[in-house]
Formats: structure tokens, sequence, C-alpha cells
């Protein structure tokens, strides 16, 4: 992703040593900041704690999810960078700093949604709950209904979601639920990807057959339900390569943007693959934040890697805005500075927190210097 992109030094602090030192009253603990989502829940279920949320996967680093706005599903629960509270810094001069709502507070509030641009996070302090445990049920559902229900739904479940095949008539919903202690579930992932890889390469040969194929597909029975401790639950296998781009739409203008973007793709029968995804997540304060004006329902679009995407984004990107949407950071979007200006009130002072951390640029790379320079 053009966040990512660079002709020089990329840094990975992945086997960086470290340890989890988890605060007296267990509500807080300090992370390295490198480690995986995977190795952070993995610990932190050692000690009977773990992340209140967490996406559906969980391979990257917490620092790069905090930084990007990563999140899961919830309308009560923020995005990941909400459970920081302190973050240990590595700074374009070298300098190793603390920053926290007291300690430097200006840096910490830009550092909560860095994009990677304030310094080189080497450890975290976090938020953290009790560890607990989820049951997971996915079943299809004829589309008018959840269309009609799923507000509803997404009050009542801790967790709930969709994913909509933009040329079929049904939806695959999948809730998230507490449930008793029990063993982890056999399966590391919610659906299984075998059948799906075949149509996906049969469409890319063949596009104009990508809406019978999804239209057959969701004929199929489609249901599942797993159990397990809330880290090995959250996280799913996904193995197919795909561009996405994510919008963040205002929470009561979700449903009425996916039903344009599907209708539009309908009407002129565009070959899109993939499946949408539609979540909620809670809003939050934080200065860069897609959720900083409130709840939203976010919409990932998806393309296969094999089939073109630029048109098709650019088009389904203008729809987004047109409905007030704010794009996911860490994924495909076309913001210009006067977009980020736009949509953002903070985003000069949070230029100002990063000249004033890094004068020589050091973090950028030429998106982030378009945007933030």
């Amino acid at each position: 992703m053009p966040l990512c992109a660079s002709d020089g030094v990329i840094v990975s602090l992945e086997a960086l040593d470290g340890t989890i030192a988890v605060a007296p009253d267990r509500t807080t603990a300090r992370i390295p900041a490198g480690w995986s989502i995977r190795r952070v829940t993995a610990a932190l279920w050692g000690h009977g704690l773990a992340l209140a949320n967490q996406g559906d996967v969980d391979p990257q680093s917490l620092a790069g999810a905090m930084a990007t706005g990563t999140h899961g599903t919830g309308r009560q629960l923020g995005n990941l960078a909400t459970f920081a509270r302190g973050f240990r810094l590595i700074a374009a001069d070298g300098t190793n700093l603390w920053c926290d709502r007291v300690t430097r507070p200006d840096l910490f509030e830009a550092q909560r949604l860095s994009l990677g641009m304030f310094g080189i996070a080497t450890e975290i302090e976090c938020d953290i709950v009790p560890a607990f445990y989820l049951q997971e049920r996915i079943e299809k559902r004829p589309w008018g209904e959840v269309r009609e229900r799923y507000f509803e739904l997404a009050t009542q479940k801790r967790h709930a979601e969709f994913w909509f095949f933009p040329h079929a008539d049904s939806v695959i919903l999948k809730t998230l639920e507490p449930c008793e202690p029990c063993d982890p579930p056999r399966s590391t992932t919610d659906m299984e990807e075998t059948a799906f890889r075949r149509l996906l390469n049969v469409g890319a040969v063949v596009p104009p057959l990508v809406p019978t194929l999804q239209r057959l597909m969701m004929r199929t029975g489609m249901s599942s339900h797993r159990r397990g401790p809330a880290h090995t639950i959250f996280p799913s296998d996904r193995t197919i390569r795909f561009e996405e781009m994510e919008y963040e739409m205002p929470y009561d203008a979700g449903l009425d943007t996916l039903d344009e973007i599907v209708g539009w793709i309908r009407k002129k029968r565009l070959p899109v693959s993939f499946p949408f995804e539609f979540r909620v997540v809670a809003a939050d304060d934080i200065w860069m934040s897609p959720m900083n004006a409130g709840p939203v329902a976010a919409i990932s679009m998806h393309q296969y890697a094999r089939m073109p995407w630029r048109d098709l984004f650019a088009d389904a990107e203008a729809i987004f805005r047109a409905h007030g949407g704010r794009p996911h950071w860490a994924k495909r979007h076309t913001l210009s500075r006067a977009d980020v200006d736009a949509l953002y009130p903070m985003a000069e002072r949070y230029r100002e927190v990063r000249r004033a951390a890094d004068p020589a640029g050091k973090f950028l790379n030429p998106h982030l210097s378009e945007l933030f320079r």
C-alpha cells in the first residue's frame, strides 16, 4: 500500500527482545510494540488477560495496527488505537522518549494514530481486559432481512458483521458472543477458501461469468459454529491475495451507501469478484481517526489481485466520498492534502507536531510527504 511503500529502509521490530509487564491493577500492560497481535494475545492469555477486540487477521504488529486505526467490529468497541495509554519511541534524532497524556501530550495525541511518522515505537502501554471466550456463528441470510435488521443485531450482539457478494441476493452473517470457557477450536478460520479460490480463478479468466458464479456459490448451504478463547476466534486464515479499499461511513449512511454501490455494480454487471465486508465501530477522540466524528459503518471493498481494480475503486470512491466517508489510512485511497484538511479539523496541528518530531522528514515517504509534510 502507498502508506508503506519505500525505496529506502523499512524497519521491523518483530525479532526485538522484550517482555509483557502487566500493571498491578491488571487493567494495562506495557507490551513490545513490534510483536504481532498473534504473539501479544497469546502472551496476554498466559496472564489470564486479553485485548478487548481484534480484527479478523493477526500477523500485523501491534504498533502498526494502532498506527493505522485498524479495527474489528462492535458498536461499543473502538479501533485498536483507542487502547493505547502511552508509547516509548525512538525519535528521528535517536532519542529514546516516552509520551502519554501527561508527558508530551501533543506527541501522544498524534502518535495514537501516527501513520508511522513520529518515531519508531518500541513499547506501548495498552488497555487490557480479563481473558474471555467467544462463540462464532456464521449463516446465510437474505439480504433484505439483514438490511432491515442489521443495526438491531449490531446493538444486541457484541460483534455482528456480514459479507455481501454484490451479484447475489443473500449475505453471510457472522456474529460473536461471549460464552463459557472451552477448548480452542479445531479450525483456525471462519470459512474454508478452496472453493472460493476456484471460482475466483475462473472469473479472472472469464470476467463476464462473475455474476453467475457468485449466485451459484450463494445457493449452497453456508453455516458454521466455533467456540474458544477470544484470541483464537477473532482471527481467521486469509490466504487469497486481493486489493482493498475501505471507507468508514457515518453510521446512519452505511447501508444506503452500500445499496448505491451494489446497485451501480449490478447495473453495469461489473466483475467485482470479492464480497463487501460491512462492520460497525465506536466513535473516538483521536486526531486523525476516521471514527472521531462519531460511530461509523465500515465498508471494505475488495478485488481479486489477478483482476483490474484501479478504475473500479476510483468510481466507488466517489460514491463513498459523496456520502461523507473517510478512508482507512492503510488501504487504497486517493485523498489529497486539501481533502485531508477538509475531513480532519486537527490536520494542521498534527502536521506541526510531526515537523517538531521529525524536521528532516526521515519517517516520510512520497505518499505521506504529499499529505503531511
